[in-house]
């Protein structure tokens, strides 16, 4: 009997979990650009949860485990910006990535219409935004196939180059 993968929205009580996962999946990132101090590996538990609490998560789950997460905040200007998607390796190019860009961005929409249906305290969501490296040809694949394209780079360093990565709210 196989298990099947669970997404549901992340809480503190997630937070230890997806750090060690953020740690395992930036491995690959920190080699493919030659610096192993990016923010994703050098980030506290702390500030995860501080990241949580000002914005929005979702986990995958496979059974007990947490295989996936992504977290996300609407700013004032109505850009939502997501932010760490993360998949275990073992569960990479099946679909799961994906999954959690769609379910990020429903809740946003959702909650958009949540909003105007009482009184608007938060702005809609216009615009989702993201960014990658310019050589993680695996991430930029799956935003293009999402429909997100490239508004801007930003060179960091000789080794990195950001991409941002945007589409309209629908």
């Amino acid at each position: 009997m196989g298990l099947s993968v669970t997404i549901s929205a992340a809480d503190a009580a997630d937070a230890e979990h997806i750090l060690k996962l953020q740690y395992l999946c930036y491995q690959s990132e920190a080699e493919l650009y030659g610096d192993w101090s990016i923010e994703p590996l050098t980030q506290s538990l702390d500030g995860l949860r501080a990241e949580l609490a000002e914005g929005y998560g979702l986990v995958a789950r496979l059974g007990d485990e947490v295989v996936a997460s992504v977290r996300a905040r609407l700013d004032e200007d109505g850009t939502v910006r997501i932010a760490k998607l993360i998949v275990h390796p073992r569960m990479q190019r099946h679909g799961l990535g994906g999954r959690l860009l769609d379910g990020i961005e429903r809740h946003f929409a959702e909650t958009a219409e949540t909003a105007e249906a009482a009184v608007q305290q938060a702005p809609s969501p216009k615009r989702f935004q993201l960014f990658t490296g310019h050589r993680s040809e695996g991430n930029l694949r799956l935003y293009r196939s999402k429909g997100y394209a490239q508004v801007a780079t930003r060179e960091l360093g000789p080794k990195l180059t950001l991409v941002t990565l945007e589409k309209a709210a629908a």
